[in-house]
C-alpha cells in the first residue's frame, strides 16, 4: 500500500471516529432534553390525576369541590363533610403578599447592583463583589426562615414597629418572610441583570459620553431603557421564584390561614400550606389530602403564566443591536 492510502485510510477512520462522537453526544443531549419533558408531563400527570380527574375509585378534589368555590371562596378549612371550605382566596392573598415584599426588597437592591457591578466596579471589584453576592443563592432556604425568625423579627421590626411605634408584631408575620424572600432572589435578579447590561453595546455608552453625559445619566438614560426588556424578565422570573419559595415562608410567616392586607399578621402561603397538610395524618383519598395536588396545580399554572409572560417580554421589546 502506498504512502498516500495508509493516509487516506487514516483520515478516513478519524472522520468516522469523530463522526461516532459526534452521534454519541447528540444522543446524550437529546436523553437530557427529554428527560426534562417527561419529568414535567409526570408532574403535570400526577397534579391533574389527584385534583382534576381520578380513574381510580377514590375521587379528585374538583370532582368533590367546585372550581367556582374553589376560585372565589374567602374561607378554608380542610375537613370532610358540608363543614369543609376550600376557598383559595386566602392562600392566594398570603403568596402574593410575601412576592410583593420580596420585590419592593430584591427590585432596587438588586438593579443597584448590577447596574454597579456593569458600569462602576473594576474587573477586580467586580470578580470578588459578584461572587459573594451569589453566596446568598447558595444559602439553604430553611436558613433564610430561621434567620427571619429568630433575627429580623426580635431584632429588626419588633424594635421599631412595637418599642417605637406602638404595632403589635407577633413572632409569625408576613413582613419578615418578604423580607428574607426579597433577600434570597436578590442575586436572581443581579446576576440576571448584570449580564444583560454587559450585553449592551459599547457604542451606545462612547456616544452618549462623547454628547457630555455624566456617568449616571448613562447609566440611567441610555444603558438601562436599552437593557429594560431583559430588567423586566429577570423580575419575572425572581418574582415567580419568590412565590414558590416554601420552607422560609413556612417557618416565618406560620400556619393561620388568613385572608388579610396586612403584613404584620400571621398568613398562610400556598407552599406553606402543602407542606403544614402534607405533615398531617391524612389519608390519601381524603379532602385534605387531595387539596394539597389542587393547590399545587393552582401553583403551577401561576408560574408558568409568569415565565409566559416573561418570555414573550423578551421576545417583543429585546433591542437587537448590529
Amino acid at each position: 500500500m502506498t504512502g498516500s492510502g495508509r493516509q487516506h485510510r487514516t483520515e478516513w477512520s478519524q472522520r468516522r471516529k469523530s463522526r461516532h462522537h459526534e452521534q454519541l453526544i447528540r444522543f446524550s443531549l437529546f436523553a437530557c432534553t427529554l428527560l426534562s419533558i417527561l419529568t414535567t408531563a409526570g408532574i403535570i400527570f400526577v397534579l391533574l390525576g389527584n385534583a382534576v380527574y381520578s380513574p381510580g375509585q377514590s375521587q379528585a378534589f374538583f370532582e368533590r369541590v367546585s372550581v367556582r368555590e374553589f376560585l372565589t371562596g374567602t374561607h378554608w378549612k380542610t375537613v370532610d363533610g358540608p363543614e369543609g371550605r376550600f376557598g383559595i382566596l386566602p392562600l392566594l392573598s398570603g403568596t402574593l403578599m410575601v412576592g410583593a415584599i420580596a420585590s419592593l426588597i430584591s427590585l432596587p437592591t438588586g438593579l443597584g447592583a448590577a447596574i454597579y457591578m456593569s458600569e462602576y466596579a473594576t474587573p477586580r471589584e467586580r470578580s470578588i463583589v459578584k461572587p459573594v453576592l451569589e453566596i446568598l443563592a447558595g444559602i439553604p432556604t430553611v436558613v433564610y426562615g430561621y434567620f427571619a425568625l429568630k433575627f429580623v423579627t426580635p431584632w429588626v421590626l419588633k424594635p421599631v414597629l412595637t418599642g417605637m411605634l406602638g404595632i403589635d408584631l407577633g413572632a409569625y408575620n408576613t413582613l419578615s418572610a418578604g423580607i428574607v424572600v426579597g433577600i434570597m432572589v436578590t442575586p436572581l435578579i443581579g446576576s440576571l441583570s448584570e449580564d444583560v447590561l454587559r450585553a449592551v453595546p459599547r457604542t451606545l455608552r462612547e456616544a452618549a459620553y462623547a454628547l457630555g453625559s455624566t456617568r449616571l445619566d448613562v447609566c440611567l438614560r441610555v444603558v438601562v431603557p436599552a437593557a429594560l426588556s431583559g430588567i423586566l424578565a429577570a423580575f419575572l422570573l425572581a418574582f415567580s421564584r419568590a412565590i414558590g419559595e416554601t420552607m422560609a415562608v413556612t417557618i416565618a410567616g406560620g400556619s393561620r390561614i388568613l385572608l388579610t392586607a396586612n403584613p404584620l399578621q400571621e398568613a398562610s402561603t400556598m407552599t406553606a400550606f402543602m407542606v403544614h397538610q402534607s405533615s398531617g395524618d391524612n389519608s390519601a383519598d381524603s379532602i385534605g389530602f387531595k387539596s394539597i395536588y389542587a393547590v399545587g396545580l393552582a401553583l403551577f399554572l401561576m408560574t408558568l403564566v409568569i415565565n409566559l409572560i416573561s418570555g414573550w417580554i423578551l421576545r417583543r421589546f429585546r433591542e437587537v443591536y448590529q
